[in-house]
């Protein structure tokens, strides 16, 4: 089944709102394309492709299960901060058709695919919030993400199963988020997974108990990507920290960005941690 792609424009005027609303309950996923200037990405790109030397020069490199893969914060300051990538007004509208009024965004991280044969076993970033369902719960959180080069197979888009966001398996209370072989084959059956080929300037929604797992990046160029979150009202989240002074980029009347204005800068290079690294292949490719 092809990830159903949308028109920035065309959610904003409603006419296909309700359709991309509809396909993320579905599905678990959506993309939107043309929804944000290809001129702030390159300035992002450009800092981000910069800071990988920084964050590989670590003691504790932020590898997320294997050498391939990099957890990496965008720089959380100016002039790195556009509106589009953080309140953007299409993700805002189908993110808010599915989790309501309240919105709330509670992250501002990302990873990059290192060139590498790695990939990551496929997993949900979280669970199902209560055991032994025999129906999914609605949503209560949407990944965001922002690709920073056109992604694709090659360059190890990530591997997405649709669907398996309403699969009642894996719990958030069970602590991991790993996917067994046996349920593997079972979803597949029902829906394989897929790598979609993602335009620049496009924006990737995700519920965030969708399964799924960084690919092998088979080029030598690193492909880097920002990750947000979207949750529901009453979902917890710590602050996210950016400059005084910022504070308008974030006002949006239908997203509360959680965050904290800090004098101080934040060193975005010592922030993020690593889980579950393994310097081996932790599972066999995909058959897809």
């Amino acid at each position: 089944m092809p990830i159903l792609t949308f028109d920035a424009k065309e959610v904003i005027n409603q006419s296909a709102l309700a359709q991309a609303v509809e396909a993320l309950e579905r599905d678990g996923i959506v993309v939107i394309e043309n929804a944000i200037d290809l001129d702030h990405l390159a300035v992002l790109r450009e800092r981000c492709l910069a800071d990988i030397e920084l964050l590989l020069s670590r003691p504790d490199k932020p590898f997320n299960w294997n050498p391939g893969n990099l957890q990496q914060d965008p720089p959380p300051f100016p002039p790195y901060l556009f509106r589009d990538v953080l309140v953007n007004d299409a993700a805002i509208a189908v993110t808010k058709g599915v989790l309501g009024s309240g919105l709330k965004s509670g992250f501002y991280s990302g990873n990059t695919a290192l060139p590498s044969p790695h990939r990551q076993p496929v997993h949900a970033d979280s669970g199902q919030l209560w055991p032994n369902l025999k129906v999914a719960h609605p949503a209560y959180a949407i990944v965001v993400n922002v690709p920073l080069v056109d992604m694709c197979a090659e360059n190890g888009v990530t591997e997405m199963w649709p669907g398996s966001h309403l699969d009642t398996s894996v719990v958030f209370q069970n602590g991991d988020i790993k996917v067994s072989p046996e349920m593997l084959e079972a979803q597949r059956a029902i829906e394989p997974p897929v790598q979609p080929n993602v335009k620049l300037g496009s924006i990737v929604l995700r519920d965030i108990r969708m399964w799924h797992a960084g690919m092998p990046n088979h080029t030598q160029n690193p492909r880097p990507m920002i990750a947000m979150i979207h949750f529901v009202s009453w979902w917890p989240t710590s602050p996210l920290k950016f400059p005084v002074g910022t504070e308008e980029i974030f006002t949006h009347p239908d997203l509360i960005t959680h965050a904290e204005f800090v004098e101080k800068a934040v060193d975005h290079i010592a922030a993020p941690g690593s889980y579950e690294f393994t310097s081996e292949t932790c599972c066999p490719p995909s058959e897809e």
